[in-house]
């Protein structure tokens, strides 16, 4: 099966498709009552606040150390992988993520990749890059394969296919899936998919899942599941390849249980997940089952731009749970598709600008109210607001002193914007000049545009007043 290619949306159309998200309501019914179950969910596992505190503060330190000394442990990981039997490649960007990957299957012939999840293979395109070779990729996890069966991107980075309903899907596999009767039972639909899945994990030669956590110290690579698809990929094909960012490195096992405990609780109110996968090598002589062959992919992509700025370095202590989107007023009534990226949200705002350049998403770090309830639930306390302003920032200007220029650096800077805010500030350091213009303005004042670019959008224009304060204060002490 292989999806028709979906790409990035341009910034230029962020704005048609928030809108048409808005005015569908079934759209926002659907994501509000998901976004409050959830919510529920993780609150109800968090009910001592100290605790939680405590244990967001542990999280930080581990992300923030691990990052501290990021180079090395890449090296150790690295060196520990190699002595285990996992083969390592390096991607800087995309395109050589998926040229390593295309190389590897063509070395085995295979016809078919059936994959785990894994935003890292939505990030680089994977799924249409080896489409375009001949080879076919089948999504084995229930809401990667409703949406790629529908030739969608994901619309949640925990859950892909939140944003379709049980008669939606129900139709999909009707029309889509040979023999499949229309029914809207929930066991019947999963049956259906499980069906069509244990067959390919059966035919497929090569394996390919995602990476939570990996292991410097014991070249362990950990994968989080609910469904077991996970593990059927990693232990039922000939050949496994795992690919995750750069980023996804801890030292030591001691350092995984407090993130896995805040991910799994933080992404959807479960205590732990059904499935934790530990994966330290290929098939030994007289094991009967694994892959006899373990590749790992470490993907760039923009990350080290993120690294090499002290502050921006905060984007990489995410540990992809989901909960800063689920508590986000914007992405809530929006949705996942009306970005256009693989990460949207809050989280999506400060990740995409590295992966993409500023060029492509400076619209991003704007899609927020900066309420600040992506950084409150963060298990890893990610200053979200923060990081967000500094975007917006970057977004409009050259290269502040003391930075590394991001790539699309002033991608959003409008030469008339800058020309009033020239003239703002040569008004307020004119004493005359600012009395003069404040006189006029309210002589002037019915010559005010009706429509005012973004504030009007939502709000009454700005005119100014009859007469100015100064005025005002000189009519009184008359």
């Amino acid at each position: 099966m292989s999806a028709r290619p979906l790409k990035f949306v341009p910034a230029s159309e962020f704005r048609a498709r928030a809108a048409a998200a808005v005015a569908d309501p079934q759209l926002r019914q659907s994501f509000r009552r998901a976004m409050d179950f959830l919510i529920e969910r993780r609150a109800a596992q968090f009910p001592d606040a100290e605790v939680l505190d405590r244990q967001r503060r542990l999280a930080e330190q581990i992300r923030q150390y691990t990052l501290a000394r990021l180079p090395d442990l890449l090296e150790q990981l690295e060196r520990r992988l190699v002595d285990n039997g996992i083969q390592v490649h390096w991607a800087e960007t995309a395109e050589e993520a998926c040229t390593v990957i295309i190389d590897i299957a063509r070395r085995h012939s295979a016809k078919l990749i059936v994959k785990g999840k894994s935003m890292v293979s939505e990030e680089v395109e994977l799924n249409h890059a080896l489409a375009a070779v001949g080879i076919d990729a089948l999504e084995s996890d229930m809401g990667e394969y409703i949406v790629q069966l529908d030739g969608e991107k994901p619309s949640h980075i925990i859950m892909p296919a939140i944003h379709k309903t049980r008669e939606e899907i129900a139709r999909l596999f009707a029309d889509k899936v040979p023999g499949a009767a229309y029914t809207e039972s929930v066991d019947e639909l999963i049956g259906i998919g499980r069906a069509v899945l244990r067959e390919k994990f059966i035919s497929a030669r090569i394996g390919l899942s995602g990476v939570n956590f990996a292991v410097a110290e014991t070249g362990t690579l950990c994968l989080v599941e609910n469904e077991g698809n996970g593990r059927m990929c990693t232990t039922v094909p000939d050949v496994h390849i795992a690919i995750t960012g750069i980023e996804k490195v801890v030292e030591k096992l001691e350092h995984v249980p407090p993130l896995f405990g805040l991910l799994t609780r933080s992404a959807t109110g479960q205590a732990i997940t059904t499935y934790f996968n530990m994966i330290s090598g290929p098939r030994r002589a007289g094991e009967l089952d694994g892959p006899r062959e373990v590749h790992l992919v470490l993907v760039d992509n923009g990350r080290t731009q993120a690294y090499a700025d002290a502050q921006l370095r905060a984007t990489l202590q995410c540990i992809r749970c989901g909960a800063c989107m689920n508590h986000c007023p914007v992405y809530t009534r929006i949705g996942g598709h009306a970005y256009g990226t693989t990460y949207p949200g809050p989280i999506g705002g400060i990740v995409s600008p590295h992966l993409l350049g500023l060029a492509a998403t400076h619209f991003m770090p704007t899609a927020s109210s900066l309420c600040g309830a992506c950084s409150e639930v963060c298990p890893v306390r990610i200053p979200i607001p923060d990081l967000l302003i500094r975007l917006r920032g970057e977004a409009q200007h050259d290269a502040l002193h003391g930075h590394q220029p991001l790539l699309g650096q002033g991608a959003a800077r409008n030469p008339l914007l800058d020309l009033v805010w020239t003239a703002w500030a040569v008004l307020y350091t004119h004493p005359q000049l600012h009395r003069a213009f404040l006189w006029l303005a309210t002589r002037l004042r019915w010559l005010t545009p009706p429509r005012q670019s973004g504030w009007t959008a939502s709000r009454t224009p700005l005119k100014p007043a009859a007469r100015t304060l100064h005025e005002h204060m000189t009519s009184r002490r008359r």
